[in-house]
């Protein structure tokens, strides 16, 4: 039976991690599509990264299903650059992990957002 740290284990030898500073650079360029995978309470009390979208971990498959009429968002797209982010890094690793499997192969896991705000990427509430 597997447990939780096999699943990261396994997310993360698909997903491939970026240290925060040059993820800012990336979002400074205004390149990728920036997601939080937080529960919006956990995004109220800290805030998020300025212009990210806000696609909880629990919903990722039916947000990034075109199949899912009803739910799917259209910001995802196959060839998009994506970047993940949540509060320490095991939710993006997850949700890259999952959309990797569902055909997205630019997925980048840049970390939790206490290193996004302690490396001066520009946030919002």
């Amino acid at each position: 039976m597997k447990n939780a740290q096999d699943y990261l284990d396994e997310a993360n030898a698909v997903v491939p991690k970026m240290d925060a500073k040059d993820a800012i650079a990336k979002h400074a360029e205004g390149k990728g599509l920036f997601i939080d995978v937080r529960d919006s309470s956990d995004i109220a009390q800290s805030g998020t990264i300025e212009g990210a979208h806000r696609v909880p971990r629990g919903m990722i498959e039916f947000r990034a299903d075109p199949k899912v009429e009803s739910l799917y968002n259209p910001i995802f797209e196959k060839e998009a650059e994506i970047y993940l982010i949540c509060g320490a890094g095991g939710q993006a690793a997850l949700s890259g992990k999952t959309l990797h499997d569902m055909g997205y192969s630019n997925v980048t896991n840049i970390g939790g957002f206490p290193g996004w705000k302690d490396a001066g990427g520009p946030t919002e509430t």
